[in-house]
């Protein structure tokens, strides 16, 4: 298997950035020239970002090795990035500057203390997991386990989410809505083979979708990058039925790349209701673990 193309990364990413980036948004005069390509050309995000159009070009081109904070700072703000492309960009330039030295790597299995179970457990009134950026769930508490119990039905272990938003049907029935979440996913797996692409399980899985799921495949084409850090959910559970959760993600600074996940409803809300009737539901079904997360050779 081999890694993510850092220099194809570059080139997608920028290249459709910049296609979505109009003159006008820009602030670039048209003066009545006829365009033959969508969004700014090459030689505009240039003088945007006050940089030589070859030297822009071989940005774009794939190779930002070298390339300083302030020259990538300079080209996000010319391609109005959010903070969100903003960190893919630098994670891009990083890993183009440790190419070299780099190969595809077989990770140590993912670990949750004893105490960050410890916390999920003692969030008796909130649904949480702790996942990896591979969406891989590591760790889960009761509440969580009976909110998820769609995803957990399947004998893969660890259970990834990924592959439950774009190989069970399933899930278009769960998430309220699928077409968000099918963004959240590609877009946190986006971000996160920016941050590293040598992770072979990230490989793997990123293949097996694109190989088995159109809908993967058109949605990872965009090269649209996202984080699931706030928001709300809407879930359509097989036992209580519709409920609109609020979710927060927490990274674990102790723990690279692992992610609290914590759902919450209002207390006197129709889905705070729903969600204790879950949790009275939990206590008379039989939970199955989540597995370590480990990499395939």
């Amino acid at each position: 298997m081999e890694v993510v193309d850092n220099r194809a990364e570059i080139r997608e990413f920028l290249a459709t950035r910049r296609a979505k980036i109009t003159p006008d948004q820009a602030g670039v005069p048209l003066y009545g020239r006829r365009r033959r390509v969508p969004g700014l050309r090459r030689e505009e995000v240039a003088q945007l970002a006050g940089v030589s159009t070859d030297y822009y070009t071989r940005l774009e081109k794939g190779n930002l090795s070298g390339a300083s904070d302030s020259v990538l700072d300079a080209i996000a703000r010319a391609l109005q990035l959010d903070d969100v492309e903003r960190a893919h960009l630098f994670d891009l330039a990083r890993a183009s500057n440790n190419a070299q030295t780099r190969g595809l790597r077989r990770r140590t299995p993912q670990k949750v203390r004893p105490s960050v179970q410890r916390i999920l457990n003692s969030m008796t009134g909130t649904a949480a997991f702790v996942r990896n950026g591979r969406l891989d769930i590591l760790a889960i508490n009761e509440l969580g386990h009976a909110l998820y119990a769609p995803v957990f039905d399947g004998p893969a272990r660890p259970v990834n989410l990924a592959r439950f938003v774009f190989l069970d049907q399933r899930s278009r029935e769960f998430y309220g809505d699928w077409d968000g979440i099918a963004l959240d996913a590609v877009g946190s797996l986006r971000a996160e083979a920016g941050r590293d692409s040598y992770d072979r399980a990230l490989t793997d899985l990123v293949g097996e979708l694109s190989t088995r799921s159109e809908q993967f495949r058109l949605r990872w084409a965009g090269h649209d990058v996202r984080y699931y850090r706030s928001g709300v959910q809407p879930f359509h559970h097989p036992v209580v039925g519709d409920l609109s959760l609020s979710f927060d993600a927490l990274e674990l600074p102790a723990d690279p790349g692992q992610t609290i996940v914590a759902y919450t409803a209002e207390a006197d809300s129709s889905s705070g209701e729903k969600l204790n009737v879950l949790a009275s539901w939990s206590a008379t079904v039989d939970r199955v673990e989540p597995a370590p997360s480990a990499d395939r050779d």
